[in-house]
């Protein structure tokens, strides 16, 4: 009796799945294929144009159509969603060509947005699903690498400790005190009078802990510290990455990759664009506003004033330290006054807008000038500042958040400026050192030559798994098929998931290892046969034991796929992506995906199998 028992405790049902995973496996290749569709579809150029007021020209379809077809520009679909017109072109070209002319019909306030648009069904859209984000070698475009300039802007703030360690020696009345700059981040204080050390000392150490103090016989040497430097770099870097973020999107891009390179370097990519001429004006640009007293006196201090040069080459002498720079600003408008000068409209953020009313209404009747500053590379290579005086007002009330300024030169001049002040100016100075541009076509090569070699691929594989394997052979052709289309669905999934030519490589790859985990199943079942065993009994047991052999050779790959993907960047981390994806895929497909083909058809002859 307790044999019998024993015996049919052990025994199972072999070769079969449960109701549940069937649904999951279904649902999820419904899933990734409905992902996948919209990539065969493909996408086209498009221009979203936004208007604030009515505007005749742009919000009648047929009318813009009408205006565009005179110009010799085709436009393949014109349509009107709310408070936006789409523009789909069949081509680049024509996407920037019609740009060109439609900035003719808009106000300042308008804008016009660069983007691609899906060609599958409208319902595919609906649901969420998007074609899968091209590269640059891919799509054509523009790449920018500049370098930042981390010790200027670490320079500039050891200025800046400087001058307020001299404004504090002076409201405490102590003479004799010299401050002697060394290198780019550190300065000496020397002094005889050890009170003005000692002072010293304990205000750096209140207001700056991250520089460090070293007391010697008549000065002190003060440096950053080690930890300070690299928060400083870390910080800079970020800041200036959200910068150009900001900037690109000012200009209407909306695919651009913007990440960091290596410790000082940022790197652009702008897909579809093939001018980059405005795009370049406005990332490799470092200039912001400033706003100093002016000094009505020709009197200048030893350290208390500067002279700067204004539009017309004169001199003023202003106070050096700023009232106001341009991290305070949120927003800036270009414009034209009632005189037809160009003006810049500006509004400040709240701690801004405290601290230029408090200015102001202290200052009311005195002068104020507003400083353009603009960071450029010198001969040698070395970044320099520039500053010139725009304009030079009279305040004639308390000011607030908002206000303008005049003088930044003409409309076109005005509306850059007023570009980067809204993008925001950037925390060290960057360098375009290197550009490349791709152009359309070549991309479009790219895809047919990539494409091309993954269709060779799959078609020789899957000869070759119909002919050697003949009756398992059709399983791994339709598992082989899940897999890509699961691949590609999977990758259109994820978010800022790109692809490029390196990852079609990756693509090609895949084919190969998913293959391989089929091979690696049918030939433990054809060794199980050569054992005797039954044949569904060698499946039940070819793939038990291919399963953990598997496992190894993809876990050790997936280490090498994430490798590259956290150490590369650009075209290594697109053949990263899909190398580590296609892992994934191929596991599903290749062990779950053809067990189940494989239990559908065989696993009615399993039965029962008794393990004593």
């Amino acid at each position: 009796m307790t044999n019998n028992f024993s015996k049919k405790k052990q025994s199972r049902v072999i070769n079969r799945y449960s109701g549940w995973k069937y649904a999951v496996l279904i649902v999820t290749v419904i899933i990734l294929t409905l992902s996948a569709i919209p990539t065969w579809y493909g996408e086209l150029p498009s221009i979203q144009v936004t208007t604030s007021q009515n505007n005749k020209a742009i919000d009648n379809p047929i009318e813009l159509n009408r205006f565009l077809e005179q110009n010799n520009i085709h436009a393949k679909e014109v349509r009107k969603e709310q408070s936006s017109t789409t523009i789909v072109f069949d081509n680049e070209t024509d996407q920037t060509h019609a740009r060109e002319l439609l900035n003719t019909l808009l106000s300042k306030q308008d804008s016009i947005t660069f983007s691609y648009v899906s060609v599958a069904p409208k319902w595919l859209s609906n649901m969420g699903f998007n074609p899968i984000k091209l590269g640059l070698d891919l799509r054509g475009g523009v790449q920018f690498l500049l370098n930042v300039d981390v010790d200027k802007a670490f320079e500039e703030q050891r200025n800046t400790i400087v001058d307020e360690i001299r404004d504090m020696l002076r409201q405490e009345h102590l003479r004799g005190v010299k401050l002697v700059q060394v290198g780019v981040d550190g300065f000496d204080l020397k002094s005889s009078s050890g009170e003005a050390l000692t002072k010293s000392a304990n205000y750096i150490r209140q207001n700056y802990p991250g520089w460090e103090i070293k007391r010697h016989s008549g000065y002190l040497a003060v440096k950053p510290t080690v930890e300070n430097k690299s928060d400083f770099q870390t910080v800079t870097i970020k800041q200036n990455l959200k910068i150009m973020r900001d900037r690109i999107e000012e200009l209407g891009i909306t695919e651009a990759m913007v990440q960091r390179q290596g410790e000082h370097s940022i790197r652009i990519e702008l897909p579809g664009v093939q001018d980059p001429s405005q795009a370049k004006k406005v990332i490799g640009a470092t200039a912001t506003l400033a706003f100093h007293e002016a000094k009505a006196s020709t009197d200048i201090t030893s350290y208390g004033d500067i002279v700067l040069k204004d539009n017309s080459g004169r001199d003023v002498i202003l106070s050096k330290r700023p009232v106001l720079t341009g991290e305070h600003i949120v927003n800036a408008r270009a414009g034209m006054d009632k005189m037809g000068f160009s003006e810049v409209n500006i509004s400040l953020d709240h701690a801004g807008g405290k601290i230029m009313s408090d200015f102001s209404a202290q200052h009311i009747g005195k002068p104020m000038a507003t400083v353009y500053r603009e960071y450029t590379p010198n001969a040698s290579g070395e970044t320099e500042r520039s500053e010139k005086v725009i304009s030079v007002a009279t305040i004639q009330s308390q000011l607030g958040s908002q206000f303008r300024i005049t003088g930044a030169g003409s409309l076109d001049e005005a509306q850059n400026l007023a570009l980067l002040l809204r993008a925001g100016s950037l925390t060290a100075p960057v360098t375009i050192v290197e550009e490349r541009t791709i152009g359309a076509s070549l991309g479009a090569e790219n895809i047919e030559n990539g494409f091309a070699a993954l269709a060779l691929g799959m078609v020789m594989t899957l000869t070759f798994m119909a002919l050697w394997y003949r009756r398992l052979g059709w399983v791994a052709n339709v598992a082989l098929v899940i897999n890509m289309v699961s691949l590609l669905g999977l990758i259109a999934l994820l978010p800022g998931a790109v692809l490029t030519l390196p990852g079609i490589a990756g693509l090609v790859l895949t084919v190969g290892m998913a293959v391989d985990t089929n091979v690696l199943i049918f030939e433990r079942i054809k060794d199980k046969m050569a054992e005797g065993r039954t044949f569904a009994q060698s499946i039940d047991q070819g793939f038990g034991s291919a399963l953990s052999t598997i496992l190894d050779a993809n876990i050790t790959t997936m280490i090498t796929a994430v490798v590259l993907y956290s150490i590369g960047n650009g075209p290594i981390q697109g053949f990263a992506l899909t190398l580590g994806l296609g892992l994934l895929t191929s596991m599903f497909s290749g062990i779950f995906a053809s067990r189940a083909i494989i239990n559908l058809v065989w696993g009615r002859d399993g039965r029962r199998d008794v393990r004593v």
